[in-house]
């Protein structure tokens, strides 16, 4: 056998540029302001309460908070998927339930009609949510199907004349479903397929059919209203089908993609809002004569806290630059989605346990916001797909096992 002659390039670079742009430092400023500034000091009356911060949502819809990755022509800011999870980033770090409504709207509602509706959807069922001026919701989970999604109980019948189709079950865990004006819906067509039986559907909730359960009371995220709805012989119009029958499922997971970066940059949030106030109390609580952060027990606790964050912000990146990417070239960003949504979760709630134990007493007490980051945190390892079913899919995806 002849010999094959193989060239080796080496190449070299002065460094691996970090930097955000100019276009995004000055949206992470201006967004930063706002959350400090108006978030912050109403957060702890929505958590107390229990009502939906809609003043600040409508605040935020005008800045273009509520559609950042939808074009100008349908309402939104028209920025890329980094812009989106620096907004989260720093929206949570103000209050994770406003930004949980801003991940909503935005990667669930938002990106399923402008990756998958119509000309006609985009313009009737987008601009009013990404302008902020109604909210939008996501309804996949029901009573006995929470990991298990393509287990979906609800069915949607189409009519005689195929001009609508009849709806019919049950939906729970529904985020921002007691103010929703639009939800995006999946339910079973073709039951006997189980998971390539579903189909996705836009249901506009002021329709004869919808009902609303009771506001979930839950740990944390409390001013993200949460609740059941359902449908009884509810008509959903054909045109208000989204994607074709049977395409539902694989519209479900891969909006599920995109909705756990929104989430990974939200527990990023968390974390630095915990990590930071911990730093600050650690220089101003004294204890035998000297600031608590000389402690190497304290030290320790600040250095895991500080390095897990640091991680899990550059998974996030590191996913929505693939989300980014996908555009050009079509591919799937599950693995990159899942790592961070699993990691930067899973340190939220490290982070938020570390600043409780840092502040001891007062991190127990309801004076600061440390036990609220602390409850707020719990959720991210939980929804939109748990450190269980995330370690899942890395794992299936890595060995190719299924």
């Amino acid at each position: 056998m002849g010999k094959k002659s193989y060239e080796i390039r080496i190449y070299t670079t002065t460094h691996m540029d970090f930097e955000l742009s100019e276009e995004h430092k000055i949206l992470q400023s201006e967004v930063r302001k706002f959350a400090q500034n108006e978030i912050v000091p109403v957060a702890p009356k929505y958590d107390a309460s229990g009502e939906f911060p809609m003043e600040t949502i409508k605040k935020m819809g005008e800045m273009g908070l509520m559609g950042i990755e939808v074009p100008e022509e349908y309402g939104g800011a028209g920025m890329d998927t980094l812009a989106y999870v620096i907004v989260m980033e720093e929206i949570a770090a103000a209050d994770a339930a406003h930004s949980t409504i801003v991940s909503v709207n935005n990667s669930l509602y938002n990106h399923a009609i402008m990756k998958y509706g119509t000309e006609e959807q985009k313009k009737k069922y987008v601009v009013p949510v990404a302008t902020g001026e109604v909210i939008g919701a996501y309804a996949l989970t029901e009573p006995q199907s929470g990991s298990d999604a393509g287990n979906i109980k609800t069915k949607a019948e189409l009519s005689d004349d195929g001009e609508y189709y009849v709806i019919n079950g049950r939906k729970s865990w529904i985020t921002s479903g007691p103010v929703a004006k639009y939800i995006i819906l999946f339910a079973q067509t073709q039951p006997e397929l189980k998971h390539k039986g579903v189909t996705a559907f836009i249901i506009d909730t002021e329709k004869e059919g919808f009902i609303r359960g009771k506001t979930e009371p839950k740990l944390g995220i409390r001013a993200s209203a949460t609740c059941e709805i359902a449908f009884n012989n509810y008509k959903v119009p054909i045109e208000d089908r989204l994607g074709e029958e049977g395409q539902g499922f694989k519209i479900a997971m891969s909006v599920l993609d995109a909705g756990r970066i929104g989430i990974a940059a939200q527990s990023v949030g968390i974390a630095r809002a915990a990590y930071e106030a911990s730093v600050q109390y650690s220089k101003e609580r004294y204890a035998f004569g000297q600031p608590i952060g000389k402690f190497q027990m304290i030290q320790q606790k600040i250095a895991d806290m500080k390095t897990r964050i640091e991680a899990s912000r550059l998974l996030v990146y590191n996913a929505a630059w693939k989300k980014m990417q996908s555009k050009k070239t079509g591919e799937r960003y599950t693995l990159e989605a899942s790592m961070a949504k699993l990691f930067a979760s899973e340190t939220a709630m490290f982070v938020a346990h570390q600043a409780v134990q840092i502040h001891g007493g007062m991190g127990y007490s309801k004076e600061l916001p440390i036990e609220r980051y602390f409850r707020d945190a719990k959720i991210t390892e939980i929804y939109e797909g748990t450190s269980e079913i995330q370690r899942y899919v890395i794992a299936r995806l890595e060995t190719g096992l299924k």
